[in-house]
């Protein structure tokens, strides 16, 4: 019982005036995703243990696990995605399928640097849609999302899981040295890359993964060197993405970075994650997930994105640009009967209001105002103010 007064680690109360603000931006996120023609819905908080784990989707670690009363293994709403895929792989849909969400998710042990166990999320999923441009449009509508509730400095690092897998083909390398430079490339370890048993070109063109930056001149320097098809396709891709989103004027946010590779067993060609400064991790991650539906037994191309809405107004309140306002910018007191009737006369109007039920003095209806952010006092005796 020593604990009663406390949060579990990882899990926050959200105050007065914050909570407010983040519903705000909860609802500029709906409003967004309902312009680009996506559809919200809403899944359980619980899902089966399985959904997540039988393909490695997530380790088992990472969830919050609990039993129904017939000992089945549940566990709490991890991300988004996953009962995304397994809600229209369930039904018979006409494709594609535009869906979007803001849910509460749950990670076990994943907190610190502004991150916590239990935060709220926001993201679209493109169902049944192949090529680059679906793609534009989810990474577009994720930097539109960061810029429509506030995060205006965000830089969003774009990436391609197929390239990778195009170089291992070319470079003939076995499962094993593959993974190992995959680590290497994600980790920026150039000693482990340059051990490889490699022409000293591929070595090169992996050392190259771990140092570029940039847009079109990243992609310019790797088309001459690669031959695998595949690796050219994933190089033509994001050209063509590249060009959709400087239509939109949003390169400035964008760095290509061909060492983010992502996960085979989940990514499937365009990876790319969102960051801004003074919160230790991206705000935004998405990609194409082709093989997903796979576990739920459809084949169903997908591209999508999730952006934190706990991390973003973290990262707002860090950087001094949360500006939070009293609910209420009128408290009305004095008479009850007519501090009541002018109450309703104003929220009539559309101004908020604040009825004085404690009968509070003149004096003390003042320092209860000050005290709470309250603008106006109208201090009623009899029918006057």
């Amino acid at each position: 019982m020593g604990n009663k007064f406390y949060t579990p680690d990882g899990f926050t109360d959200l105050l007065p005036g914050l909570c407010a603000y983040k519903r705000g931006l909860e609802n500029k996120l709906r409003a967004l995703y309902s312009l680009h023609g996506y559809d919200e819905i809403e899944t359980p908080g619980v899902e089966y243990c399985d959904i997540y784990t039988q393909s490695g989707f997530v380790g088992e670690e990472e969830l919050y696990k609990f039993t129904d009363s017939a000992g089945r293994l549940l566990c709490t709403r991890y991300d988004g995605t996953i009962p995304a895929v397994r809600f229209i792989a369930g039904r018979n849909e006409t494709f594609p399928v535009r869906i979007s969400y803001i849910e509460n998710m749950y990670r076990a042990g994943k907190m610190g640097g502004g991150k916590q166990s239990g935060f709220t999320q926001g993201g679209i999923e493109l169902m049944g849609a192949k090529g680059a441009k679906s793609d534009a449009e989810v990474l577009a509508i994720a930097i539109k999302s960061a810029l429509e509730i506030g995060v205006t400095d965000l830089q969003i690092s774009l990436g391609q899981v197929e390239f990778f897998a195009g170089l291992k083909r070319q470079m003939n390398l076995s499962d094993e040295a593959a993974e190992d430079i995959r680590e290497a490339i994600k980790r920026r370890d150039n000693v482990t890359i340059d051990k490889q048993d490699i022409s000293p070109e591929d070595k090169e063109t992996l050392l190259a993964m771990t140092e570029m930056s940039g847009t079109y001149d990243v992609l310019d320097y790797f088309l001459p060197r690669v031959k695998d098809e595949g690796a050219k396709k994933a190089l033509t891709e994001l050209k063509e993405i590249l060009d959709i989103l400087e239509k939109y004027d949003f390169l400035k946010y964008i760095n290509i970075d061909m060492g983010l590779i992502g996960s085979e067993q989940y990514y499937t060609g365009m990876i790319f994650k969102g960051y801004t400064y003074e919160v230790g991790f991206p705000i935004i991650s998405g990609g194409r997930y082709d093989e997903v539906s796979k576990a739920f037994g459809k084949d169903i191309s997908s591209v999508g994105f999730s952006i934190s809405l706990t991390l973003a107004l973290t990262a707002l309140m860090r950087q001094d640009k949360l500006k939070t306002e009293p609910v209420a910018s009128v408290i009305c007191g004095g008479d009850y009967e007519a501090a009541s009737s002018a109450c309703e006369a104003l929220r009539a109007q559309g101004t908020p209001a604040v009825l004085d039920t404690t009968g509070l003095s003149e004096d003390e209806l003042n320092a209860y105002a000050e005290a709470k952010g309250i603008e106006t006092v109208m201090y009623l005796n009899g029918g006057e103010a």
